[in-house]
């Protein structure tokens, strides 16, 4: 059963730091990359970062680029979103997600498969 876990959620100051974990299993973490999106209440779903597992290609949305990092540790089967400098807008649900595939890694949520059931974080001004 392929199965992706967010944790790490929270609360945060602006101007701070939190990290997300996505723990990956059930599929062959090597042959896929892993997105990570974000949904605020009544906008629709962003992509905020992705990697894919093959070749350690990422990809960063302007809004989000030189404060977010992400990361993924193969041995553990687990990817990271290091988020920094954190602002007001950053506040949303935050998902990670699984498409198969080697070298590519996308922003858009139908290129995925799989998909986590979600962590909140909240930004306080």
């Amino acid at each position: 059963e392929v199965q992706l876990v967010e944790s790490g959620g929270g609360l945060g100051q602006a101007g701070g730091s939190l990290r997300l974990s996505c723990a990956a299993s059930g599929f062959t973490f090597d042959d896929y990359a892993i997105g990570w999106f974000r949904q605020a209440p009544g906008k629709e779903r962003e992509g905020v970062s992705c990697i894919s597992n093959s070749d350690g290609t990422t990809y960063y949305p302007d809004s989000v680029k030189g404060r977010f990092t992400i990361s993924s540790d193969n041995a553990k089967n687990t990817v990271y979103l290091q988020m920094n400098s954190l602002k007001p807008e950053d506040a949303a649900v935050y998902y990670c997600a699984a498409g198969y595939g080697s070298s590519w890694c996308g922003d858009e949520w139908d290129e995925y498969d799989y998909w986590g059931q979600g962590t909140q974080v909240t930004v306080s001004s």
